[in-house]
């Protein structure tokens, strides 16, 4: 009996070779330095920020250099599959306008080299294992969890390093006709990798974030297919799927680097040079004097899915991200404000090599009120109404009701050489405007009049400003008219001369600007007064007033 009796046994229906599947994924036809990425998420869950800055990484390196990005799903443990996932993906990256080159899904398939579905690619996976198990390089395990769980327990007491390696492999001493006859005795079985590691040496690694490291061999026999469902294990489909598809750089989270040695060796098992890796930092957040990794489970910007709640621009979250991916970015894009990021070249070597990258939603609300300050009051009109299409139905009835009116709403200190930067998303800018909307306003309202607090006085400024107040008057002969009446009730117009002598005085123009705006905002701190009033008409203006009389 040989080993080729026994891959044989294993996979009776494989007839095509590797050399099969190397005809059918040919080198990619690309221009010299054309780069190859691929985003390669598990439907397992959400996508995380993480994911998305690795996807975002990836994007950049393929539009860079005119290569290829395409998406593949990574779904070889579908026992924690989750209902949606592949939708969820999909459609975060078609929404932030980064679509792959090449992808399949619902139905559709994008390029010449899919499938693009690891659980479709079964038939590819078994072909390279059943190559290995030719040579010698793989081979099948019988040994149990109860047995695994004593081996484990053993190497514990006697403290050394856990896995299934040198004495510790024991199915790797069976002979071929062992292993044969527990196979068809049905003993159930996993395939392991035979390594030629030695942990005691040490190879080199270029790391494009981190450098040359020296890096301990693997002598570990992982496992390469599970005995369940037949599927490789994320290990070996990775290896063979980059393999195939001609990835050049893959882009993923440093805590993969542990992963290199087992890599590297299936690579060179096969004779082939492994792709480019880029380990990136972990995203840490600040948590009051701490820093730490941002999580899953406490922290909800760890969800790709709250930027899309609150709605922020999708400009501004690839802007955020893209500080903390280079260090010289930002820099950059002061000095290149009419370009994308797409115009920047990145380069690993501009990463944090240690420490990781510190992700602050403060700055992204401060790069996000900038972005959206640019936008004319149209275009914040409609990306606010497409927002409130999905998550706040009265808001957007009353936008569909009163566009115009909106629009002229969010125009106020727009176009202006400093335009105002009040909202940070499109989700806060319901409580920016409430009060311009009569549905809004309502009837059970707090208002805080801050230095004038008696009834009587304000019933008095309000009665008394709303016979003098025009709406086609400019805003110079409107705020004239404000400063009138200031001196009529004996207040000071001249701040500078109040502040020499506020005993004179019952108080100052501003605590009579202060009085008007409360009444018809509720608010002491508002956009341009002039323009509130201006929008909301006098017949408005005075029945906000009633309700304080």
């Amino acid at each position: 009996m040989t080993t080729k009796d026994l891959a044989n046994l294993i996979f009776p229906d494989i007839d095509k070779t590797i050399e099969d599947y190397k005809n059918m994924y040919p080198e990619r036809n690309l221009k010299e330095g054309a780069k190859v990425t691929r985003f390669a998420p598990s439907p397992t869950g959400f996508m995380h920020i993480g994911n998305f800055q690795s996807a975002l990484i990836d994007y950049v390196i393929a539009k860079n250099s005119e290569g290829v990005f395409y998406l593949r799903f990574e779904d070889t443990d579908q026992m924690r599959e989750v209902k949606d996932a592949y939708s969820v993906i999909f459609n975060i990256l078609n929404d932030y306008k980064m679509l792959p080159d090449e992808y399949e899904y619902d139905g559709k398939t994008v390029g010449n080299y899919g499938p693009y579905v690891q659980s479709k690619r079964k038939e590819i996976y078994h072909t390279f294992i059943k190559h290995l198990i030719e040579i010698g390089r793989a081979y099948p395990c019988f040994c149990s969890k109860e047995k695994l769980d004593e081996m484990r327990e053993s190497q514990t007491s006697r403290k050394k390093r856990i896995g299934y390696y040198g004495v510790y492999a024991t199915c790797r001493k069976l002979s071929v006709e062992e292993q044969i006859e527990k196979i068809k005795n049905n003993e159930p079985y996993v395939i392991r990798f035979k390594s030629n590691g030695n942990n005691e040496q040490k190879f080199k690694f270029d790391d494009l974030v981190r450098g040359t490291l020296l890096i301990p061999e693997n002598d570990m026999d992982f496992i390469i297919m599970k005995s369940s469902d037949k599927l490789p294990t994320y290990h070996f489909a990775h290896f063979v799927d980059d393999y195939l598809m001609h990835t050049t750089h893959v882009v993923r989270g440093e805590e993969w680097l542990s992963s290199v040695p087992i890599h590297v060796e299936l690579f060179n098992a096969f004779g082939v040079k492994p792709p480019k890796y880029i380990h990136t930092p972990l995203i840490l957040k600040k948590d009051g004097e701490n820093v730490r990794k941002i999580s899953k489970r406490k922290d909800p910007e760890a969800s790709m899915s709250y930027y899309k709640e609150k709605c922020y621009p999708i400009e501004s979250v690839i802007e955020s991200l893209m500080t903390i991916i280079n260090s010289n970015y930002e820099q950059w894009h002061e000095s290149n404000l009419e370009k994308t990021y797409l115009d920047f070249t990145f380069s690993p070597k501009k990463m944090s090599a240690s420490g990781g990258a510190l992700y602050d939603i403060e700055k992204l609300n401060n790069i996000s009120k900038n972005f959206i300050s640019k936008l004319s009051a149209s275009e914040v009109y409609d990306r606010v109404l497409n927002w409130a299409k999905i998550y706040d139905n009265d808001f957007y009835e009353l936008l569909s009701k009163y566009k115009e009116y909106s629009i002229n709403v969010f125009n106020i200190e727009r176009e202006q050489k400093k335009p105002r930067k009040d909202y940070e998303n499109y989700f806060s800018v319901k409580k920016q405007v409430w009060y311009m909307y009569d549905e809004l306003f309502g009837d059970s309202l707090e208002y805080n009049f801050d230095k004038i607090n008696d009834k009587e006085e304000i019933s008095k400024i309000l009665k008394t400003y709303i016979e003098m107040y025009n709406e086609s008057d400019d805003k110079d002969t409107w705020f004239n008219k404000v400063k009138e009446l200031t001196e009529k009730l004996g207040y000071c117009s001249n701040m500078k001369e109040y502040k020499l002598n506020p005993d004179k005085y019952k108080g100052s123009v501003a605590d009579i600007s202060t009085v008007i705006r409360v009444a018809v905002t509720t608010l002491t701190m508002t956009p341009d007064l002039y323009e509130i009033l201006r929008l909301l008409g006098k017949e408005r203006i005075e029945k906000r007033f009633e309700m304080l009389y």
